[in-house]
């Protein structure tokens, strides 16, 4: 689990602790040198990185062929670079993948309590998912525009069936089009494309 006083140094101040703790244990990782590497619906399993290095020599190895996460935010690898040389090791420094990682996904829950027209619980449920597959109603969320100032709901704890009631309260062509997995292709132009904009590998959530 990650630090309080950690969170409170280095999130983004436009989430509260709070979400940025259950954020983290739904969606991240303890280990500041985790890194996650899916090609389509496959994990590639490569060796756990003890060092900083280590895990930065992954990150170049993959990066631009498959999906890869990393940190404690499962940060997406390579967002907004151009070349592989461009990786910075702020990647696998825990407060700086916190405060990127935070930012992103503030953005991230942004749009997708937008979408839900005001702030419900659901919405974070929704933004976790989107975060995890780059999607959310076919909007590729790490790329698409942050909405602004958008009033966030204070999640539930412990409340699994948050999903489920979110399902249960939407219209049947919005759930399928919500749940539709986006086209096989070499890259996810989200995922995958996001490290960097080489041809892509990678698929789709």
């Amino acid at each position: 689990m990650v630090d309080a006083a950690v969170i409170q140094k280095c999130a983004d101040p436009g989430l509260k602790p709070a979400i940025v703790e259950k954020f983290i244990a739904q969606a991240g990782s303890s280990d500041p040198l985790a890194v996650t590497v899916r090609s389509g619906n496959r994990v590639i399993l490569v060796p756990p990185a003890k060092t900083a290095d280590e895990a930065m020599a992954l990150i170049g190895e993959y990066v631009g062929q498959a999906v890869v996460r990393v940190g404690i935010t499962q940060y997406p690898a390579g967002l907004g670079i151009k070349d592989v040389a461009e990786l910075k090791p702020d990647l696998v420094d825990a407060c700086e993948n916190i405060r990127m990682g935070t930012a992103l996904f503030g953005k991230v829950y942004r749009i997708v309590t937008k979408w839900y027209g005001n702030a419900v619980d659901e919405a974070f449920e929704d933004a976790i998912i989107s975060w995890q597959s780059g999607y959310f109603e076919g909007t590729a969320v790490f790329r698409a525009p942050d909405p602004g100032d958008v009033k966030l709901a204070q999640p539930k704890q412990d409340e699994p069936g948050i999903e489920a009631d979110a399902r249960a309260g939407m219209k049947p062509e919005d759930q399928k089009a919500r749940d539709t997995p986006k086209a096989d292709g070499a890259s996810d132009p989200n995922s995958a494309g996001m490290r960097i904009d080489l041809s892509g590998i990678g698929g789709s959530r």
